[in-house]
C-alpha cells in the first residue's frame, strides 16, 4: 500500500490521518481540504467564537506544522472534482492523483433556502464552517434584529449567543415544539423556558413564508401572516450529507454514502466516515452527526486500511452550551416509550428516554453525574429503574455495579 488519501479536511479526515501515522503506516498520505485553512473545530463557531470567546488559533485541532512533522501532504484550498474509482485516481481540476486507498470525509452541506422566499438575499447566513461565522459576526450587534429560522440545536445555539450579546432575537420553528425531531417534549419545555426567559420572541408552529428586501434582507413575512423588521438571517433548518463526489462516482448511497461495519463503501477500496457516512448500528442503518462519532469511525477506518478488519460499535453521544446550560446526551431515543425526569437545583435536570423499561437514551442539563452514569449503562446495555431515577435523592452509582 503505497498511498492513502482522505477527501474532506474536517474532524473526521484529519483524525483518519493521525491514526495512520500513529499506528506506524509508512506510506505516503495526502489530506484535502477545500477550506483555506488547516482542520479545526466547527463546534465552537455557533458558540464561543461567535461570542468573540475564542480566538482563531484555539480553534485549530493541530497546529499546521504537525502534518509536515508527519509527511501528511495538507492540501488546503482544494477541490476534489471527480474520483474515478477504475483507474484509482482523484482529479483536482487539472490534476489527477492515484490512490490504494480513498477515505471520504466530505462532511455534511447546511440546507438553504430557496431564492424565491428570499434564500439568495445579502445578509441571510447558515452556521457551518468558519467562513459562515466570519461573515456574520460583524452583524452581531447590541440592538440588532435578527430572525433565526430553525429551532434544532444550531438555531438554539445561535439564538442564545445573540441573546446574550443584546441583540433583539426572534426564533421561528415550523413544527409544533422546539426541538422536536430530536427531544422529548420535557427538553423542549426546558429549553423554551430558557430561551424566553431571556427575552428570546421564539414562535412555534410559524414558519417563514419569505424575507423582504430587495438585494439586502430588511423584513419576513412569517406564516401567520406577520411582519418583521430585520437586519440580518440566519438559516437553521438541518445539514445533508455530502454525497455528490459519492454519488458521481457510482458508490452505493442511503442516508449518505452506505458503509459496512468496517467503514468500506460498496467499492472495496473507498471508505467513508463522520457526518456523510451511514452504517449498521443494531439491525437497521443509521448516520450520526457528532465530534465523538467522527473521531471513533475516522480512527477505526485508519486500523482497517492496515488490516485490522475491526467492526464500528458507534456509542453515541452529544453536547449542545446555550447561554449557561450545557446539555450533554448520551444515547440515542428513537424508539422510546417512555421519559422519566430527575430534578435536581437551580437548572439541573435529567430525562431519562426509555422503551418499555429498557434505557436508551439521556438528556442532562448542567448534571454531568447523571449524563456520565447513563452513558456507561447504555454502553453496557444495562437499564435503570425508573423509581429510582425518579428520585433525586437516590444514589444512581450502584446501578453501574448491578
Amino acid at each position: 500500500m503505497r498511498h492513502v488519501i482522505v477527501v474532506g479536511a474536517g474532524q473526521a479526515g484529519a483524525s483518519c490521518v493521525a491514526k495512520l501515522r500513529n499506528s506506524g503506516f509508512e506510506g505516503r498520505v495526502t489530506l484535502i481540504g477545500s477550506e483555506p485553512v488547516a482542520p479545526y473545530q466547527r463546534p465552537p463557531l455557533s458558540k464561543a467564537y461567535l461570542m468573540g470567546e475564542m480566538a482563531l488559533e484555539r480553534l485549530f485541532l493541530r497546529p499546521e506544522s504537525f502534518y509536515a512533522e508527519n509527511d501528511i501532504d495538507l492540501r488546503m484550498n482544494t477541490t476534489v472534482t471527480a474520483i474515478d474509482s477504475a483507474s484509482r485516481t482523484v482529479s483536482l481540476g487539472d490534476e489527477a492523483l492515484e490512490y490504494d486507498e480513498l477515505v471520504l470525509a466530505t462532511g455534511s452541506l447546511p440546507r438553504k433556502l430557496p431564492a424565491s422566499i428570499g434564500g439568495a438575499l445579502k445578509n441571510v447566513f447558515v452556521m457551518r464552517d468558519l467562513a459562515d461565522a466570519d461573515a456574520m459576526a460583524p452583524h452581531f450587534k447590541k440592538g440588532a434584529r435578527v430572525l433565526i429560522i430553525g429551532g434544532g440545536y444550531i438555531g438554539l445555539e445561535a439564538a442564545a449567543v445573540a441573546a446574550k450579546l443584546g441583540l433583539n432575537v426572534t426564533l421561528v420553528e415550523m413544527a409544533d415544539r422546539i426541538l422536536q425531531r430530536v427531544a422529548a417534549p420535557q427538553t423542549s419545555d426546558y429549553f423554551r423556558a430558557l430561551h424566553s426567559a431571556h427575552g428570546v420572541d421564539l414562535r412555534e408552529g410559524v414558519g417563514l413564508e419569505k424575507l423582504l428586501g430587495n438585494e439586502s434582507v430588511t423584513g419576513a413575512r412569517l406564516t401567520d401572516g406577520s411582519e418583521l423588521e430585520l437586519d440580518f438571517a440566519i438559516v437553521g433548518v438541518g445539514i445533508m450529507p455530502a454525497t455528490h463526489l459519492a454519488e458521481t462516482a457510482g458508490l452505493a448511497l442511503e442516508n449518505g454514502i452506505a458503509v459496512d461495519a468496517q467503514g468500506r463503501t460498496s467499492d472495496p477500496h473507498i471508505w467513508a466516515v463522520g457526518d456523510c457516512a451511514s452504517f449498521p448500528h443494531n439491525g437497521s442503518r443509521i448516520r450520526l452527526e457528532s465530534v465523538p462519532h467522527a473521531i471513533d469511525q475516522a480512527e477505526l477506518v485508519a486500523e482497517n486500511i492496515m488490516g485490522a478488519e475491526k467492526a464500528y460499535h458507534a456509542k453515541p453521544w452529544f453536547w449542545s452550551d446555550q447561554y449557561d446550560v450545557k446539555l450533554q446526551i448520551a444515547g440515542l431515543n428513537t424508539g422510546y416509550t417512555d421519559v422519566v425526569a430527575r430534578e435536581g437545583e437551580g437548572q439541573t435536570v435529567s430525562f431519562w428516554y426509555y422503551r418499555d423499561n429498557t434505557l436508551l437514551a439521556v438528556d442532562a442539563m448542567n448534571d454531568p453525574r447523571a449524563y456520565m452514569i447513563g452513558k456507561r449503562l447504555i454502553e453496557a446495555g444495562k437499564t435503570a429503574d425508573k423509581a429510582l431515577v425518579a428520585d433525586p435523592q437516590a444514589d444512581l452509582k450502584p446501578l453501574l455495579k448491578a
